[in-house]
């Protein structure tokens, strides 16, 4: 078998085990020797606790260096890496290491005794690490050896799993390979033009496909450095501008920024790339952000199952709104959401995906496997979208968001983007609620900028001439933020919730 273990392919790029890697801050630099002899000896012990290939490694730490390093050792021992949303509460831990049975659990050392609890009826050890490097995990780690002998793994071997964030029903494990990982990471390195000389500023989580995935796995197959801080914080790193070339982020860290009063062209002259991904930016964020600092925040489009599968050019226009085209050895299609068919170009219909990044299915679920994907291989991702005239993907929303509302769809974005651009709407979220007559009321939830003199008949007045009359929400309601998950996705199943009885109408069952 050759081997296609995504360390060994990591390992064979380090041409310079001196150079940089990861900046800590307080500590000196990690090199990518430091980097190669951390991970083997942490491969080394995870071995010595049991791990076999194949097994899965369950984690729920804060971010630190050294779980990164685990992530990298997991692997490189054979193993499956499982990262776990540091804001799981114990009763959610115990679905997913009942589902998932690791063999190996690390936590905060302030919560072992609980995650004991629930580890024990899966007969997994429990270690610890904390987010200083302290921790069962890295007790004598010294004095494992500094070699280690990578295990060797088929590239549709499974390299990772990690659970969906889905609002309805189980949380499903999208099983990850080396394949799918190297692919997605080399691809972006050519797309995004990744080269050693490069510093990301690593401010995401690593819990997620975007700070785990895409940007530590594209900073250290392009031979690059990351400064690693613990969370974001936007003065931080508007600091860190001026010695980094690139920073990745979510809509809110630009948001953010955008208040720093330090924000402008010199602080990121230096600067050659911003990403912003995992919720949908909005179109005032980046023509605001382009204005203060000249350069255009590249928008792309991925999930936890396919990793990244679009992006807007390098080089090029990059559209507010739009995430650009299928990464190359993507392929890319809209569809009709019942019967599958091919929609012709500016058509609203499902978008499906087909490529290397695109997982192997859900952890013990075929039949949800099997209905999740098309015969010829396109993979369904519950986004609806269009393509339009020049070949630029548009996300319109997620599927289950759809609102039908007395026999017509209602797609929310086109209405959100509407209600945004009135003056004094910070954002806006349009949900569909029970309606006795409609079925559901396309109902519109907006947070107002300080002191807006901005009420229900100034919204709906503003929409009047410029939405059919469908779409035009029968209630508005004005709250202080909309909630959002921890990569910032706005939770819309939680407002369907709060505003269930706003009609009256009971929810369906």
């Amino acid at each position: 078998m050759t081997d296609a273990n995504l360390f060994s392919r990591l390992a064979a790029t380090v041409r310079e085990p001196g150079r940089p890697a990861i900046e800590r801050p307080g500590r000196p630099a990690m090199t990518y020797g430091d980097l190669l002899d951390g991970t083997a000896r942490l491969a080394n012990r995870l071995v010595r606790l049991g791990l076999r290939p194949g097994d899965r490694v369950a984690v729920q730490a804060e971010k630190s260096v050294e779980a990164l390093l685990l992530y990298l050792a997991v692997v490189r021992a054979g193993g499956v890496y499982l990262p776990l949303n540091t804001a799981y509460t114990l009763p959610e831990l115990a679905y997913f290491l009942g589902d998932a049975e690791p063999g190996i659990v690390v936590c905060d050392p302030g919560r072992r005794d609980g995650v004991a609890g629930i580890a024990g009826p899966v007969g997994a050890t429990v270690e610890t690490l904390g987010p200083g490097g302290e921790g069962s995990l890295l007790d004598g780690l010294d004095r494992e050896p500094a070699d280690f002998a990578t295990v060797p793994r088929a590239g549709d071997d499974l390299a990772a799993i990690l659970y969906t964030s889905g609002t309805t029903g189980r949380s499903k494990g999208a099983m990850l390979t080396h394949d799918n990982l190297v692919s997605n990471a080399l691809t972006l390195i050519d797309v995004w033009r990744f080269n050693a000389a490069d510093v990301l500023i690593h401010a995401l989580p690593i819990y997620h496909t975007h700070g785990l995935f895409v940007a530590s796995n594209v900073v250290l197959f392009a031979g690059a450095r990351m400064i690693f801080p613990a969370r974001f914080d936007a003065a931080e790193v508007l600091a860190l501008m001026d010695r980094a070339t690139t920073l990745m982020g979510v809509p809110t860290f630009y948001v953010r920024l955008l208040q720093q009063p330090g924000l402008g062209r010199e602080t990121t002259a230096g600067m050659r790339l911003f990403v912003s991904g995992s919720a949908p930016l909005l179109a005032d964020t980046h023509r605001e952000w382009q204005a203060r600092t000249g350069h255009a925040i590249l928008e792309r489009y991925g999930m936890t199952e396919t990793g990244m599968n679009t992006s807007n050019p390098y080089e090029g226009d990059r559209v507010p709104g739009a995430v650009g085209f299928p990464l190359p050895g993507v392929s890319l299609r809209i569809a009709d959401p019942e019967t599958g068919a091919p929609l012709p170009s500016g058509e609203i219909g499902m978008i499906e995906v087909k490529g290397p990044n695109v997982f192997t299915g859900y952890w013990r679920m075929p039949e949800k496997t099997a209905a999740e994907f098309r015969p010829d291989g396109y993979f369904v991702t519950g986004d609806l979208g269009l393509v339009d005239e020049r070949g630029y993907v548009h996300i319109v929303g997620r599927g289950k968001d759809l609102i039908i509302t007395g026999g017509f769809n209602v797609y929310p974005k086109e209405i959100e983007a509407e209600i945004d651009a009135i003056p004094g709407v910070v954002e806006s979220a349009v949900i569909g609620v029970p309606h006795a007559d409609f079925g559901e009321a396309v109902t519109a939830v907006v947070v107002l900028a300080p002191g807006a003199a901005v009420d229900e008949a100034a919204v709906l007045g503003a929409l009047a001439g410029r939405l059919a009359r469908f779409k035009q929400p029968k209630r508005v309601v004005f709250v202080d933020d909309l909630p959002r998950n921890t990569m910032g996705k706005v939770q819309k199943a939680v407002l369907r919730d709060t505003c269930a009885s706003l009609y009256g109408a009971p929810a369906p069952r």
